[in-house]
Order: structure tokens, then C-alpha cells, then sequence
């Protein structure tokens, strides 16, 4: 398993982010996926899942109606799109093979919001 996390940075209260995180070395199509973040002094929390097909989602009470989950089977690539975001937003935000590898962590992106 491997797994890359991307398109962090640096955004006002309010802005928008999309991440992605390119997955390989296993069969990305048959297995959920999740997006979890760890934020300065806390410890890291499940912020949204999706099953296989995408057919599925779940999200932490904490972002519903702000961040969307999503997944691109044919790029192996999952997404999370944050809208509105707020400075309890900012933490490293990693993607994770919950029902294959939940102890597997990639270098994760960081969110900061920040005016």
C-alpha cells in the first residue's frame, strides 16, 4: 500500500481546498476509504469515509455540509473537497485503507487556515 496526500496549504477562514490522494499497490477499487486529520496537541479523528463504489459516505459531525468526499476509481485517487473553512480546520490531513492497512499513514498535507 501506498498512498500520497496532496493540496494542502495555506487559506483564509472561509476559502476552499480540494485534496487528493493518489493510492497504489493494491486494488483500489474494492476497498473504503477515509480521510482522517490530526490537528496541533489532538489526536487524529476520522473526518469522512467512502465505500468502494462511492456509493456511500459518511462525515464527522464537524464538517457535514462543508466537505465532500469523493473518489475516482479509474485514477486509483481519492478527493476531499473543504468549503468553508475554519481555523479549527487546520491539521495534517491523511487518506487511509481503513478494511486493508489501518495502520498505514502516509506523510499526510497540511491545512492551515488562517487569516
Amino acid at each position: 500500500v501506498q498512498l500520497v496526500e496532496s493540496g494542502g496549504g495555506l487559506v483564509q477562514p472561509g476559502g476552499s481546498l480540494r485534496l487528493s490522494c493518489a493510492a497504489s499497490g493494491f486494488t483500489f477499487s474494492l476497498y473504503a476509504m477515509s480521510w482522517y486529520r490530526r490537528a496541533p496537541g489532538k489526536e487524529r479523528e476520522l473526518v469522512a469515509g467512502i465505500t468502494s463504489a462511492g456509493g456511500s459516505t459518511n462525515y464527522a459531525d464537524s464538517v457535514k455540509g462543508r466537505f465532500t468526499i469523493s473518489r475516482d476509481n479509474a485514477k486509483k485517487t481519492v478527493y476531499l473537497q473543504m468549503n468553508s473553512l475554519k481555523p479549527e480546520d487546520t491539521a495534517v490531513y491523511y487518506c487511509n485503507v481503513p478494511y486493508l492497512a489501518p495502520d498505514y499513514w502516509g506523510q499526510g498535507t497540511q491545512v492551515t487556515v488562517s487569516s
